[in-house]
């Protein structure tokens, strides 16, 4: 079995979100595993796909990110 990418890893976390936070902290640590094998130092999330697509929400998810390691930058589109 092969180690998600950083995409499968981003799409995880976004099912994760809409779930009500189901796993949560084990799709950050997938997450953060799959960008440090790719040699990535930031995830960028689409925020049209976020729960909580506002300022106060983006910066709450920055936030927890930090915490567990991650950092989160988000698309322009």
């Amino acid at each position: 079995m092969s180690e998600p990418t950083v995409a499968d890893a981003i799409n995880r976390v976004y099912e994760s979100l809409q779930a009500d936070n189901a796993d949560i902290d084990a799709h950050i640590a997938t997450l953060k595993a799959a960008l440090a094998r790719a040699g990535e130092k930031e995830a960028v999330f689409d925020p049209a796909k976020l729960v909580q697509n506002n300022r106060s929400g983006r910066k709450l998810m920055q936030a927890y990110f930090r915490q567990r390691g991650v950092t989160v930058k988000f698309s322009a589109e």
